[in-house]
């Protein structure tokens, strides 16, 4: 009995020491955990890697509004449309018109317009890429503990190999590096007899991929990548850049019989390839819920560009196509997939920009967004997540300085009705020189029609004062882009510039009314107005008809018969003239107004059943209708309310002139932060026949090449010569029948 009561009594002992013991233990976690630290400073970064969700980007090429089933039935994208139903879908959601530019902005977080990339793309063999001093997002993703890999298309530029993908923040890369790539074959041509193997790994050519359909092989890649990547451990950013849907069409033939009862074959083989992207995008999601991803990962979906309807895409009911900026061309399709999102299930619209994924993707990962200067992105994803406000409230859609309208400088003359008391203006442009032949042989039959007419009628007996000689004021001369880097001529304008819905009075400005006339006769336009010139015999009219502007002269020749004074002209140039140079191709959004000016592109509205197999002068003769051509082919503002009229259809510049003078303004302000443009001359040394038939790197890193160029390559007059001698009909004949035969053989698929 003793022995048992001395062995329970140091059972309880022992017990009540280790009760102290784990009270003495437990005293600082809970001091830890009054003071707001749950954690020592080893397991901190753990629980950080934690909550840095993996991000997967994927990226489609030329898709455009009407190619997806959540806004085209006909088009089958079962996948697509249950991730953008369970997510967010982005309705209000804008691009760059064509490949590189769009491309620079997602990885830059900057427009176009302060990388000296807002001219075109990047040619195979241009010397051109994105800015050395400029930092990338799988860069910044990559301070912040990310892996960072890139599958397919990047278009970036690859003169160098500080210009490649691995150079540029991705751990790995796996893809082309031209623009455009055969899906089977990785051939691609920069013109005849420039073609070369376009397939890389890393910095390396991936030779022995010939056969393997692109989209099938870049989805097998990334699906590698996420098997051999340990989801516990470090952060995943993949960017799955797809080539499809951009030309050459050429799907599977299993996926285009779906799609059999479609009459356009261009339309149908394209509607085929989005098939396949849907396939793509199932296949990797099932492997980020295979391999452990699924639950913390964000998956973005996003278009490059709109969709070119001539080669199968559809932007209906938008305005335009690709490389224009209408909405058809830059209104992208996009979405947003994850558990991470606070408030799912809904359509956002939301005003967001590509420009947006460096700042918010990058805070989603908790990076340093303050160490990137100068981004024009915002951190939207409070807005994509909870439903919040967006911060941007307007975009830069482009200003290109080396796209100008015919109309260079112009003026506008106010001619008072005196009938009606309403004020029409008169637009005189300098037409460019290769149009002048064309101009002159029409204006021939115009002046057939009007001695017809002008035989008929008896002479008029009205006497006409004319005006005194007075000189109208001197326009300023049109600056070139380095003098508007240089003066900022814009400066005191944009210091104090008003609310973008306009407090001015829209009645108080003149209504605007173009009728063109050539500049090389703005005077002899000028004189008829006044009325100080009237022929008066047919061989007199002759020779005003071949030295004047026709046009002008039978209108004020006709008001002449009719009984009508001619009225007195004032000159008076819009305010906006001083402000901003509106032949300069350029588009700016600011709340609900989109403004657009110089040549914005091709603005037709083409439904999908329209056949895109018509050979182009038969479509352009359908648009440059006479009485079309002559009221809105030298147009070179446009003014759209978008949230109204999203579908472009109604033109208000004419009766908001207060919105378009401040929306000039903004693009003025713009351009003052706007580098020059960097386009150099394509490089003879990167044909691929000089290196093993591959598109490779092909200046070395001691060469300094960048900026060596100093601005614009523009060509010469002799190589502009030497092609037209080269021409011969019967080449062209010979490509239409080819063509011809290509459609009917490809009826029978």
């Amino acid at each position: 009995m003793q022995t048992a009561a001395a062995a329970a009594a140091l059972a309880l002992t022992v017990l009540f020491t280790l009760d102290g013991l784990s009270a003495q233990r437990s005293k600082p976690n809970t001091q830890n955990h009054e003071d707001g630290h749950t954690h020592n400073n080893e397991t901190e970064p753990e629980q950080k890697k934690k909550k840095q969700p993996h991000i997967i980007f994927i990226l489609t090429d030329d898709q455009g509004f009407n190619d997806i089933g959540y806004h085209n039935p006909t088009i089958k994208t079962p996948t697509l449309d249950k991730l953008a139903a369970e997510g967010v879908t982005l309705e209000n959601y804008y691009v760059q018109p064509i490949c590189t530019p769009s491309r620079s902005q997602l990885l830059t977080g900057r427009y176009q317009i302060h990388t000296g990339l807002q001219h075109s793309i990047i040619r195979p063999r241009q010397p051109s890429c994105l800015p050395s001093h400029m930092d990338t997002l799988p860069e910044r993703l990559r301070e912040a503990g990310y892996t960072t890999h890139m599958v397919g298309k990047w278009h970036l530029g690859f003169y160098r190999k500080a210009c490649l993908p691995t150079r540029k923040g991705f751990d790995s890369f796996f893809g082309s590096l031209t623009g455009s790539v055969d899906y089977y074959s990785y051939g691609s041509c920069d013109g005849p007899g420039l073609c070369g193997y376009d397939l890389h790994e890393d910095e390396g050519v991936a030779w022995g991929h010939e056969g393997r359909y692109s989209t099938t092989l870049f989805t097998q890649k990334a699906r590698k990548i996420l098997e051999s990547h340990d989801p516990a451990g470090r952060p995943l950013f993949l960017l799955l850049s797809l080539q499809a849907v951009h030309t050459p069409l050429q799907p599977p033939k299993s996926y285009i019989y779906p799609y059999r009862d479609m009459a356009n074959v261009a339309r149908r083989k394209y509607a085929a390839m989005v098939s396949t992207v849907d396939e793509s995008v199932r296949n990797l999601t099932y492997a980020l819920r295979k391999y452990g991803y699924y639950k913390n990962s964000v998956i973005i979906y996003s278009t490059d560009n709109g969709a070119q309807p001539f080669t199968g895409g559809s932007n209906w009911p938008l305005r335009g196509r690709k490389g224009t900026y209408w909405e058809g061309g830059v209104r992208g399709v996009a979405f947003v997939h994850s558990p991470l999102l606070r408030r799912r299930r809904r359509v956002s619209k939301a005003l967001l920009h590509i420009t947006d994924w460096f700042p918010t993707l990058v805070g989603l990962a908790g990076g340093n967004i303050s160490q990137s200067r100068g981004l024009d992105g915002f951190d939207v994803w409070s807005t994509i997540s909870e439903g919040t406000e967006s911060p941007r409230q307007e975009i830069l859609h482009n200003i290109d300085p080396l796209h100008r309208a015919p109309a260079q400088t112009m003026k506008w003359d106010d001619d008072t009705d005196g009938d009606s008391g309403r004020s029409s203006k008169t637009q005189t442009f300098k037409k460019p020189k290769k149009k002048k032949k064309k101009i002159l042989k029409m204006k021939q039959k115009q002046k057939s029609a009007f001695k017809v007419k002008r035989t008929k009628k008896p002479k008029s007996k009205l006497k006409v004062k004319p005006l005194p000689k007075k000189k109208p004021k001197p326009k300023p001369p049109t600056k070139d882009y380095a003098q508007l880097q240089s003066d900022h001529r814009f400066k005191s304008r944009s210091a104090r510039l008003p609310p973008a819905s306009g407090t001015s009075d829209p009645k108080s400005q003149p209504r605007v009314r173009s009728t063109l006339t050539p500049k090389s006769r703005r005077t002899t336009s000028q004189k008829q107005n006044s009325g100080s010139i009237q022929p008066k015999s047919k061989t007199q009219l002759k020779l005003h008809l071949k030295s004047k502007s026709r046009r002008t002269v039978s209108q004020h020749l006709n008001q002449s018969q009719t009984g009508t004074s001619p009225p007195t002209v004032q000159f008076t140039p819009e305010p906006w003239q001083t402000v901003w140079d509106s032949s300069v191709q350029a588009a700016i959004r600011v709340g609900d107004w989109k403004l657009l000016t110089g040549d914005p592109g091709h603005g037709d509205w083409v439904p999908p059943q329209v056949l895109s197999t018509l050979p182009g002068r038969w479509w352009n003769l359908e648009r440059t209708f006479p009485s079309l051509h002559k009221s809105s082919a030298h147009k070179n503002i446009w003014l759209f309310n978008i949230s109204g009229d999203p579908y472009e259809r109604q033109d208000v510049a004419d009766q908001r002139p207060d919105v378009v003078q401040q929306l000039l303004a903004r693009l003025a302000y713009y351009n003052q932060t706007a580098v020059p443009v960097y386009f150099p001359p394509d490089d003879p040394r990167a044909n691929p026949g000089q290196h093993g038939g591959a598109w490779v790197p092909w200046v070395d890193e001691d060469e300094e090449e960048e900026g060596k160029y100093q601005g614009v390559y523009k060509k010469g007059k002799s190589s502009k010569k030497k092609r037209k001698k080269t021409r011969c009909r019967l080449c062209k004949l010979k490509s239409f029948f080819l063509k011809l035969n290509t459609g009917m053989m490809s009826n029978r698929i």
